[in-house]
């Protein structure tokens, strides 16, 4: 099917709009989608990562957030700005230099600093440390997020319930 705009190339976005219960279908190549706004599958996919990181620096005090920004890593010379604009460090070594900046990124992203993941164990096998090891862990996780909160009514709790399982 051709674009019902420009009548050249071949018709990607099938816009439909409703407008007062009047339903109109557009058929459009991805050009003429995008010269009317429609943001396409391939505009939004190019640096998804990239935009958020960007939209995160804005927030907080101008003048800290530029200087930060153009900070560069000791060992390539990356800095925050090429870091929020494509999403990727420039070494290993950018992980010491932004540390700061990437600790609070992901307690913002991820809710913690550390991963909480599960390890991975071959099938009929068991965790070490038995069945009560991996909750011991989660209680011990939960009281150090209570006392990063502030929360010492439950982290008191929580600590008990540790001596308990202990």
């Amino acid at each position: 099917m051709l674009c019902e705009n420009c009548k050249e190339r071949e018709a990607v976005i099938h816009l439909t709009q409703i407008v007062n219960n009047s339903v109109t279908t557009m058929h459009l190549c991805e050009a003429c989608a995008a010269e009317r706004g429609v943001e396409t599958e391939s505009a939004v996919a190019k640096f998804p990562l990239g935009d958020f990181l960007a939209s995160l620096g804005k927030s907080g005090p101008a003048d800290q957030a530029d200087a930060a920004v153009t900070i560069p890593c000791r060992f390539c010379g990356g800095t925050l700005a090429d870091f929020r604009q494509t999403g990727r460090l420039g070494c290993a070594r950018c992980y010491e230099s932004f540390e700061p900046h990437l600790r609070d990124l992901l307690r913002r992203l991820h809710g913690s600093t550390r991963h909480m993941g599960e390890a991975y164990h071959m099938p009929g096998t068991a965790p070490e440390g038995g069945p009560g090891e991996s909750e011991l862990g989660k209680l011990r996780d939960q009281l150090r997020r209570a006392v990063e909160a502030e929360n010492f009514e439950l982290a008191a709790e929580l600590r008990d319930r540790i001596r308990v399982m202990e």
